[in-house]
């Protein structure tokens, strides 16, 4: 088939998306090639015929599961409703969906609007029976891996688990030991650790710091000069006394309001 067949000149008129997720925030991180690829299907598009191209990465870390929220796919389900998007570009259909409600529902939005579905492998429309009936397998075999991958580690925990060598998160405060025991930490590195900030907190808030800041604040002398022959109207002495008191709230100290004539 022709490509002017698959792309035709009403569906070129409206933009492409190019739509890139990963699953986590690991991923994100340390799974550059992976989101390199996709954002590589912005040439493609162009390659094809595009002149606009949008790319929309809101979900990256997200999981498509749906059991996450995805502000980018809502974005290009609504873009859909409005008739904008010509074509909708992907890696594969796990980055548009891993569960049958979504991705049914954008190909159903697909085929009402006569909107192009396209990966690596091809050009899909899904108001044609032929593709659409591929596009709902490749949709089903990416709910289908999810769940695989899904039983893959709760199979491994388990395991793991009867062996008492599975680790999990430990609160504060306790480490798990090389025998596989959870254990305190020693409470001398502890204090080491904490002791410092103790003392400064200490230090910062004592009556001693309070006696030091007032003696030096009196030892500098009113804010207004006593040259001034004009007395302070009350809204400057509002902001003066914002600008004398800024240590007492940051101290947390309850006292008197200072008055500035």
């Amino acid at each position: 088939m022709a490509n002017t067949d698959l792309l035709p000149p009403s569906v070129l008129k409206r933009k492409a998306v190019v739509y890139v997720r990963q699953s986590s925030p690991a991923q994100v991180q340390t799974n550059l090639e992976s989101k390199r690829r996709q954002y590589e299907l912005v040439d493609a598009a162009k390659r094809r015929g595009f002149r606009r191209v949008e790319v929309i990465d809101d979900d990256l870390g997200r999981s498509a599961s749906g059991t996450m929220a995805r502000p980018g796919f809502e974005r290009l389900v609504a873009s859909l409703c409005a008739g904008e998007i010509g074509a909708v570009l992907c890696l594969d259909a796990s980055r548009l969906a891993r569960n049958g409600r979504d991705w049914h529902h954008l190909l159903e939005l697909c085929g009402l609007v006569e909107a192009r579905v396209i990966d690596l492998d091809g050009i899909y429309d899904p108001g044609r029976p032929n593709d659409r009936l591929l596009l709902g397998m490749k949709g089903s075999m990416s709910e289908f891996e999810l769940g695989v991958l899904r039983t893959r580690m709760l199979d491994a925990a388990r395991s793991k688990a009867r062996r008492g060598e599975l680790r999990i998160s430990v609160p504060i405060g306790y480490i798990w030991h090389r025998e596989g025991l959870c254990c305190k930490v020693y409470r001398q590195a502890r204090d080491d650790g904490y002791g410092h900030h103790r003392r400064c907190y200490a230090s910062w808030s004592s009556s001693c710091w309070l006696m030091n800041w007032a003696a030096s604040v009196s030892t500098q002398g009113p804010t207004l000069k006593a040259r001034s022959t004009r007395r302070a109207s009350p809204r400057m002495s509002r902001v003066m006394l914002k600008l004398d008191a800024w240590p007492l709230r940051s101290a947390r100290i309850t006292s008197k309001p200072l008055i500035v004539a």
